[in-house]
Formats: structure tokens, sequence, C-alpha cells
């Protein structure tokens, strides 16, 4: 089969296009590689294209026969997002508008959309489910929101079909070490605590050690990346059998602490992590969890790789490979 992977040279993105290829499917990645890297593409082919501009993304992709599209392409940092809501409306809103009527005009009917959790806003129960009240409280996440209210708003019109799959903190590496994460500013903590483990980043600080949780630190659901392409080519599958627009959360079903974060980065570096105690930061909530009940009952899918240190050990993997690999630019194929 054919999929178009927006976003495919990105952190999960590439993931999904690895899955994709490994298990014989044939692979377009569309990226404008403005947080995307071209090592990342891993010899597929590649359009070079900005969602934002419609004619040269029509041209781009005019003709092209696809049995469905991963959507990953979109900005995704909450700081920024915050000081820069129309790079964000612009890139991430507009942007899924143009792929979907490039997508209308070429035939395309299936798509899996890689949301957030983050559209939930601030947790009102322990585990967060579909049926949450959708109150992002961060530009990123509401115009996440805005993206799955534009494809629900399109399968409700036509006989366009999606699922969205929501969930909050990708972490890990391919276990050969091939791809993984690589992002700057690098924002998340389990690279940066491995950096601080080894000594070649900045030591961390831990905002806030009082929070209502079993050590005091806020608690984080924590994914597999290679557990979340799998959740994506089964959503795929799952549109197959299923119209409409659909809405999944995938979840690890218990989360880790920042300082189990910590000390599983320990254990794997060998080393001690240096990080100080800082004050909370304002809107963090002390438990982010999402419930996966669904994902288990209409995908069968639930995280194979649940240890925070079997995803921490990849990802140092990664982080001892990053170099070399980066540093190697393969090929892309022209389309």
């Amino acid at each position: 089969m054919q999929f178009l992977v927006t976003g495919g040279a990105g952190y999960i993105g590439s993931h999904i296009v690895r899955a994709l290829a490994s298990r014989g499917d044939r692979v377009t990645i569309l990226d404008n590689f403005s947080t995307g890297h071209r090592w990342a593409t891993q010899g597929q082919e590649v359009v070079e294209a900005d969602l934002r501009d419609l004619p040269a993304l029509r041209g781009a992709l005019a003709g092209r026969r696809f049995d469905g599209v991963f959507h990953f392409a979109a900005r995704s940092l909450v700081g920024e997002s915050n000081t820069a809501p129309l790079l964000y409306y612009q890139n991430n809103v507009s942007g899924t508008a143009n792929l979907l009527e490039v997508a209308a005009e070429n035939g395309w009917r299936n798509c899996v959309f890689s949301s957030t959790a983050a559209i939930y806003g601030t947790p009102e129960a322990e585990f967060i489910d579909e049926q949450h009240p959708r109150r992002p409280i961060n530009v990123y996440g509401q115009t996440k929101l805005a993206m799955e209210q534009l494809l629900e708003a399109l399968a409700a019109a036509t006989d366009f079909n999606a699922v969205s799959l929501r969930y909050f903190n990708a972490a890990g590496a391919a276990g050969d070490g091939s791809i993984g994460e690589a992002h700057d500013p690098e924002t998340h903590l389990i690279p940066n605590a491995l950096r601080a483990a080894a000594g070649t980043g900045e030591p961390l600080t831990l905002f806030g050690d009082d929070y209502d949780t079993r050590d005091g630190t806020c608690i984080r659901d924590y994914i597999h990346v290679e557990d979340l392409a799998g959740a994506h080519l089964l959503a795929m599958d799952f549109l197959r059998e299923h119209t409409g627009f659909s809405a999944i959360n995938l979840g690890s079903g218990g989360g880790f602490s920042v300082r189990e974060v910590i000390a599983a980065c320990e254990t794997i570096v060998g080393a001690p992590l240096a990080y100080r105690v800082g004050p909370r930061r304002t809107g963090d909530p002390a438990v982010l969890v999402a419930s996966n009940r669904r994902a288990r009952d209409w995908l069968g899918w639930g995280p194979r790789q649940a240890a925070i240190e079997t995803m921490v050990a990849s990802a140092w993997r990664w982080e001892q490979e990053r170099a070399r690999v980066t540093e190697t630019t393969p090929a892309a194929r022209e389309p």
C-alpha cells in the first residue's frame, strides 16, 4: 500500500515511516524541514513542501494516489505557541485545511491524525478518557483541537474518514539506535536528563517537589515511540471498517514521576544526575495520565515497551549514536 506521511522527517513521524517501510508499504514523506531532519527520511521518497502554500502543495501532489495519510506536520512547543499564536494557527490549522483540500481533490479518504492530550487542559479525573471536557490551556492545544474539529466536520459532510490519536509524551528511540529524538531546542525531560547524567548537558531544574503524588513530583504519561507507531498503523487499519471520525486516547495506564524518570536515567547511564529543585511552574497539574481503555477495545492496542527503563535505554542508545547518524545524511528519493 502507498501512504503519505506529513512531518515524516520529525521524531514520531520518522518512526511511522520506519514501521510502514518495514512491513513493505510504500511511503512518501511530506516535510518542509523547518524542524524535521533529512537524515531521518531513511531513503524514502520525499516531497519538500510547506502545508501553508496551497498552490505548491497542490502542484506537488496532484494526481497522486495514497491509501491513507498520516498527519504529523505541526508546530508543537507550548511556550512558543503562547508567544507566536499566528504562527501556530497558520501552520497547524491553515496547513491542515490545505492538506485536506488537496486530499479531497485527489480522492484520499483516510487520515490518521497525531493529536495531543493537551486538548483536554486541566485534568478533572485521575485517568483522562475521550469524554473528558476539552478545554486546552495553551495555544498549541487550541490549534490541535481546531484541527480535530476540522477533521470531524469534514467527515460529517463528506465520505472522508479520520482517527485522531491523543497522547502526552513520546519517549525512547528505534531499537537499533538508527533514529531518535533530535529537537533544537530540546525541551523533553528524558533526553535532557540523559545528557545531564552523562555530563554533556546542562544540570536539570526540577519544577516543584511538593505535589500530592507518591514522591512529591509531577507524574506524566510516557509511551515508547515505537508503541506509538504501532498504534498509528492499527488506527489506519481501523479505518478500513469504520467510517466517519473517531477519537482515541493512547495512554500508558499509569505514568511516571519526574524523580522516577531521573532515577531510570541514572541507572542506564551509570552516573548520578545533578539537578536543583525550583518552584512550581504555573499551570502544571500534579498528574497527567490518559486512559487507554478505548485503544484496547477498538484497536487491540496496549504499550509493549511500558517500563520507563526500556524507554530510557533506547533513548540512551540513540544518544550515543546521534552524532554519527546526524552527520550522515542519506539522499532522499525525489518523486
